[in-house]
């Protein structure tokens, strides 16, 4: 199956209202059945509008004649009175259904984010390192907040103009067939622009996702705090802006291009329409002049026809536009039918607590999907409870990769990886990831109170545990935290008011207090303290060896200061373990390692 097809095959499955509709009722259900109430009620009063109107146009004209003026005027006051009283109802209904309207796309919209946030929770990190779904993910967030909403709104507008029409069918064919046929005839064209329009810019749309994205990249870069300093001491703010303005120009252009030439087709579509109604008129008239009709009954069915015009376009439009929303919503589905790659066991085995013989891996390769190289390489290798173990290598040779497969956020392309002997795969990835302790290169720096962002290692403690403050003493954080304005509550970062900032050390000494927080059997540091000064890097490993009874400890560092302390270390190249042993064994060795310890140590003699 080619890509045109499986983009149709999604496309056709799209198009089904249940899910919207399932959307929308879960969000509010009290607001959907008062929006159904008033589509009924809105749907009819037109019809007594028009009633009323011919009865005050008839009432008038028989008045010009009447001998009782006076009694006559009173039999119009009382139609106008009428008249005012429909009208103030059909106001209220629109007021109404205006607020249900608003606050069901309030709600709608909230309960949409939760399931986008939940689904992108949901997704393995594997999708997080592809482009394809990124572009899934712009467009999924571009219409599934206000899509659902718009789709029950069609269906409710469908709902109410299909009862209107029905009614002023109805009269004008008690007047002429033809009539109600020119009716049905004169609102096609238009719709049938909008349908063949809405299909050119949704795909349209798809093909330049990427281009879009491309240019909320640079409107980040711009706007954004991380770039902000290179930006001015490179000078690169007018290179980006340029090159964001260009990449918009073109989106813009081929956008209104292509609403251009639906405008020229609505306005062909709209003069025949235009034709249709004064045709009609001049008929009506005739009728009316004939003797056929009152004049009341002129105004009537006059007013009977541009409503029921206007009702058809609008019955017509609402079915043009459920075809627009549904094919837009589909890049929606898309997401959230996105599957996930790490797959959960039917029957998951408890992970073992606590675990006796550690972790071991036999034979692991891998490689990225999408990839055109193995990145890790029959690796075997184990650690034990109470051992930590040292990852040392050059960039890109498999250190972190094997993390992820150690937290199974990838499983291995070929080998195990078993945890006192049970396969990870056996376990529930929650359950196992509870066990594991982990502080990445590119930690998290979370703009929340410093007391949230040591937490965060584990909620399932009371956010106001005494263990928060323990784990930053461990981390070397609590005497920074204690300086800082508000303490454990003050916010870090400067995207909030009141926030202070920290510098990339201190930033790191937060990330190692969450990762101490956790109470898991394994802990892992992938460069833990490339940002700390050697003091505190030596204060915050004789605390982690204290910490690490009955636990298992993986540490990635390029620091021989801190490599040195592990008690095993395994040399990667290119994802391939070279070297094992403890440090005096690899520099008695002479080999990978040796050759890499003086290369820094020199830098210190």
């Amino acid at each position: 199956m080619n890509k045109n097809d499986t983009l149709k095959q999604k496309v056709k499955h799209a198009l089904r209202l249940d899910r919207a509709v399932r959307f929308v009722w879960e969000a509010g259900p009290g607001w959907t059945i008062v929006s159904l109430a008033l589509v009924f009620l809105q749907g009819v009063l037109p019809l007594f509008a028009l009633y009323v109107m011919k009865l005050i146009v008839d009432a008038v004209t028989f008045a010009l004649t009447a001998p009782d003026k006076t009694a006559a005027f009173r039999q119009i006051v009382l139609f106008i009175v009428l008249a005012i009283g429909v009208a103030l109802l059909n106001a209220l209904c629109q007021m109404i259904a205006g607020l249900v309207k608003e606050a069901q796309a309030l709600e709608v919209t909230d309960y949409i984010y939760n399931i986008l946030h939940a689904k992108s929770v949901e997704v393995d990190l594997e999708y997080y390192e592809n482009p394809q779904y990124y572009d899934t993910l712009h467009r999924a967030q571009q219409e599934g907040p206000y899509r659902p909403t718009r789709i029950v709104n069609n269906l409710v507008q469908l709902g109410q103009s299909g009862i209107s029409l029905v009614a002023m069918a109805g009269l004008l064919f008690s007047f002429h067939w033809g009539v109600a046929v020119v009716l049905f005839a004169a609102a096609v064209p238009g719709i049938i622009v909008r349908v063949k329009y809405s299909g050119k810019m949704f795909y349209w749309q798809r093909a330049r996702t990427q281009t879009e994205r491309s240019a909320g990249y640079f409107n980040w870069i711009l706007t954004g705090n991380t770039h902000a300093k290179e930006i001015r001491l490179f000078d690169l703010g007018d290179l980006f802006i340029r090159r964001f303005s260009d990449l918009r120009t073109n989106l813009r252009q081929e956008k209104l291009e292509i609403s251009r030439k639906r405008s020229v087709a609505d306005l062909g579509a709209q003069a025949g329409a235009t034709l249709a109604v004064f045709g009609c008129f001049g008929f009506i008239a005739y009728r009316t002049v004939q003797g056929s009709i009152t004049l009341g009954d002129m105004v009537m069915y006059f007013g009977a026809f541009q409503g029921g015009l206007g009702y058809l376009r609008q019955l017509l439009g609402n079915l043009a536009g459920l075809y627009e929303d549904n094919l837009f919503i589909s890049n929606f589905y898309e997401f959230l039918d996105l599957e996930p790659k790490v797959k959960e066991p039917l029957h998951p085995s408890p992970v073992p607590r606590p675990m006796k013989r550690g972790i071991v891996l036999e034979q692991v390769s891998f490689q990225y999907p999408g990839g055109i190289r193995e990145v890790l390489k029959d690796i075997s290798l184990s650690v034990a409870p109470d051992e930590i173990v040292a990852l040392v290598g050059e960039n890109g040779s498999g250190k972190t990769t094997l993390i992820k497969l150690l937290c199974r956020l990838y499983d291995p392309l070929s080998g195990i990886i078993t945890l006192d002997g049970i396969d990870l795969r056996q376990f529930e990835t929650k359950a196992l990831r509870r066990e594991i302790s982990v502080i990445f290169q590119d930690y998290a720096q979370y703009y929340l109170t410093a007391r949230e962002n040591i937490w965060f290692g584990n909620i399932e403690l009371s956010p106001d545990s005494q263990k928060i403050k323990t784990a930053a003493k461990h981390a070397g954080a609590d005497n920074l935290i204690s300086h800082l304005p508000r303490e454990y509550e003050t916010i870090l970062g400067k995207w909030f008011e009141d926030g202070e900032e920290l510098s990339i050390g201190q930033w790191q000494k937060v990330a190692l207090a969450r990762a101490f927080l956790r109470e898991s059997q394994i802990i892992v540091l992938d460069e833990p303290t490339s940002s700390l000064d050697v003091k505190t890097e030596y204060e915050v490993f004789t605390r982690f060896r204290k910490l690490r009874e009955g636990r298992a400890g993986v540490l990635i560092s390029h620091r021989f200061s801190t490599v040195r302390m592990a008690d095993r270390i395994f040399v990667f190249e290119e994802g391939r373990i070279i070297e094992r042993g403890s440090h005096e064994e690899l520099v008695r060795y002479g080999g990978k390692y040796a050759s890499l310890f003086e290369k820094q140590a020199q830098f210190y003699k």
